[in-house]
């Protein structure tokens, strides 16, 4: 196979998650005595598991007390406690191994960050199980193309959800914070409030209301006003 089919080969695989075997990387399960393999996985939102990515990690060799994680952290926030310990971990000839590219970076600048780390301490990069040296030409220049591919994908999330949130509120499903009193209600508190006969502890009471809604309401209304 030629270089170039490889490349396309790794960024249609990229494009829809797929690990694929390149010939111009290597499957390495089994390291040296000296070298290690350090997993690293993430996920974006607190709902989100961790499991899938940790037996992957564990299914390309990487031991479990190897994997270090970040939780609740998205691809472009570099402020990422599991991925600054993984790193710190590496050691010249170690390979850092990630199961998609996504999971270690979604921004070409952060990618080229890491990739910069790991060619001054002699550390390879694993993606799921395709071995790429970044002091190689060649796989570094392949994996600036994932790191392309990575961020196109964020960028493309951002644009959907930006466009979805326009469409809903178009239609009305996306009204935002609705206020606790209709314009009725907080009228006719405004009229109780300025004859005295209520306390705002009453007022709170009497429209099913938090105290912070009487005086913020009080105070709107007197602007208003």
């Amino acid at each position: 196979m030629s270089e170039f089919a490889a490349w396309a080969r790794a960024l249609e695989g990229a494009a829809h998650g797929i690990v694929l075997d390149l010939s111009i990387g290597e499957r390495a399960p089994f390291l040296g005595m000296n070298e290690f393999l350090i997993g690293y996985a993430r996920v974006s939102t607190n709902e989100q598991d961790l499991t899938a990515q940790r037996n992957a990690l564990e299914n390309l060799g990487v031991r479990s007390n190897l994997i270090y994680t970040d939780h609740g952290l998205t691809g472009t926030n570099r402020a990422r406690p599991g991925l600054r310990e993984a790193l710190a971990a590496c050691r010249n000839g170690d390979t850092l191994v990630v199961a998609k590219l996504d999971r270690l970076a979604r921004s070409l600048r952060d990618a080229k960050d890491i990739i910069d780390e790991l060619t001054v301490k002699g550390v390879k990069l694993s993606i799921g199980g395709s071995v790429h040296d970044p002091t190689d030409p060649v796989g570094r220049l392949l994996f600036n193309v994932l790191a392309m591919v990575a961020e196109f994908e964020s960028d493309l999330i951002r644009a959907r959800t930006r466009e979805g949130m326009q469409v809903a509120k178009a239609k009305g499903h996306l009204r935002g914070k609705q206020p606790k009193l209709s314009t009725a209600q907080q009228r006719h508190l405004m009229e109780v409030h300025l004859a005295g006969t209520h306390s705002t502890a009453e007022l709170a009471e009497l429209f099913n209301v938090a105290r912070s809604t009487v005086y913020r309401t009080v105070q709107r209304q007197s602007v208003e006003h």
